[in-house]
């Protein structure tokens, strides 16, 4: 398959099966080349699963290249009918259980899934996908639309169009398949950034033709509606925001955060007064590590210890460990695609993704709740455009009972960091909230009264981030 966004190819992805005996391997590898603001980025990412004569699960395993080491997980089937996985993330190794969820199917079993429930148009139904990055099913709504004729680089072919709605945590996801009347994937597209992206089934030359330059932070940008200066960055601002399409709901509360329905797909965000109780307090899952924010690592823990020195309270310790951060790591590394909070650490290189996990990681090393958000901040100018909101990406702490951002990579908080989700690190959340950028318009920005009590004292305040989040 050759893979393009809005009819300019990035990317290729190649689709194999191999029946032996009694098992069915279906190994799916995509590629594709971006930029960002002029760096170029390679992602790559290759899913194999393997099931029985009955599309049961054996195993499964997923690689990704999305930073210098690749991350991956491998899971196998035991007799007892949970599964074994090795995880990897930054060249650490990390072993685990899994209990397989409920009706999760694989690549084989939801294409028999589709054979049963047939192309009559109008049928619905819903369908469990197994999801081997987040370990996790995934409930999806399936559609019939029916049989059309499509237009492939290979000619003409009848084929059966079928919408699925992936209904993830926060909002949806929709696309659209094009299938053959064995429900093999010949054309797909869903919506990226306000753009199309789009997966055609083609020979091996057209799918590996050279791919062309585009800048995928450049369309992530988002218009600001004025001149974001200094003394109003540091004050409370209200935004009007209008959310279309199939992300509606998806702006978040935070203790910094405020959101208010005011029409259909029209909110106001109030950002920068500090406030208990919009969100819930820490579990337990706020301190733990995990393959992203290795947190129980005696390396990352010793950095910890040694940034905070002396410091009596979390919330000295955090501004300790934001100083840390924001001097050891080199903000400027846009062809890191994603790195671990111990390749950060050892490396000292990356953009605002490396800066939040290594700071969420660190504060987790000593026992402070913490977590990866993920947003949009403004910049004067970034990439060839002015007056822009750009994909970006910070943390929280638990300090002093509530929660509190922290932004390494910019040395400072402010009202302009509009959050679109929170998450434990992993990049497909990461990745499900910048799906939201597209849909997304900023209309207006007003200051609100009041005096700004959530942000660190800045060592400076740059025009513009020096390293963004999109990817």
């Amino acid at each position: 398959m050759s893979v393009l966004l809005d009819g300019r190819k990035i990317g290729h992805m190649e689709i194999a099966r191999n029946h032996e005996g009694d098992t069915l391997t279906t190994r799916q590898a995509l590629a594709i080349r971006i930029s960002r603001a002029g760096q170029p980025l390679v992602l790559t990412s290759t899913t194999t699963a393997v099931e029985d004569t009955v599309a049961q699960p054996l195993a499964f395993s997923t690689e990704t290249g999305m930073s210098k080491v690749t991350s991956g997980s491998h899971g196998s089937r035991r007799p007892d009918g949970l599964f074994d996985v090795t995880t990897s993330v930054g060249g650490q190794v990390q072993q685990d259980t899994l209990g397989w969820p409920s009706g999760a199917q694989l690549a084989e079993g939801q294409r028999q899934t589709m054979l049963a429930r047939g192309f009559i148009p109008g049928t619905r139904y819903t369908m469990r996908n197994f999801d081997p990055n987040s370990r996790s099913a995934i409930d999806v709504g399936m559609e019939v639309i029916g049989p059309e004729v499509v237009e492939l680089p290979g000619g003409r072919e009848r084929l059966q169009h079928l919408r699925q709605t992936l209904r993830l945590t926060r909002g949806e996801q929709v696309m659209d398949l094009w299938v053959d009347d064995q429900a093999y994937v010949r054309r797909g597209m869903t919506p990226f950034l306000g753009f199309h992206m789009e997966m055609v089934a083609c020979d091996h030359t057209c799918a590996m033709a050279p791919d062309q330059d585009i800048d995928v932070l450049r369309l992530a940008m988002i218009d600001a509606p004025r001149p974001m200066t200094q003394n109003l960055r540091e004050t409370p601002i209200r935004y009007v925001v209008k959310v279309t399409g199939n992300a509606r709901g998806e702006l978040i509360q935070t203790d910094e955060q405020s959101v208010t329905r005011l029409g259909t797909d029209l909110y106001a965000l109030d950002i920068g007064v500090g406030k208990r109780g919009n969100e819930s307090p820490p579990t337990d899952d706020d301190t733990a590590a995990n393959a992203w924010l290795q947190s129980a690592s005696p390396e990352l823990h010793a950095a910890a210890l040694a940034a905070v020195g002396e410091a009596g309270s979390d919330l000295q310790r955090m501004r300790r460990l934001r100083t840390f951060v924001s001097e050891h790591i080199d903000s400027h590394g846009l062809d890191v695609g994603y790195a671990s909070a111990l390749e950060a650490l050892r490396s000292g290189h990356g953009d605002c993704t490396e800066n939040a996990v290594l700071l969420t990681a660190l504060a987790r090393s000593l026992g402070i709740p913490a977590r990866v958000v993920t947003g949009v901040v403004y910049a004067t100018r970034y990439g060839g455009a002015s007056r822009v909101f750009v994909p970006h990406a910070w943390m929280q702490a638990w300090v002093e009972g509530r929660w509190r951002s922290y932004d390494a990579a910019l040395r400072r908080f402010d009202s302009t960091h509009i959050a679109l989700a929170t998450g434990n690190g992993d990049p497909w959340k990461f990745y499900t909230a910048m799906a939201l950028l597209g849909n997304i318009r900023i209309d207006r920005a007003t200051p609100l009264d009041g005096i700004m009590d959530t942000m660190p004292i800045a060592d400076s305040a740059p025009a513009a981030p020096s390293g963004s989040g999109m990817r």
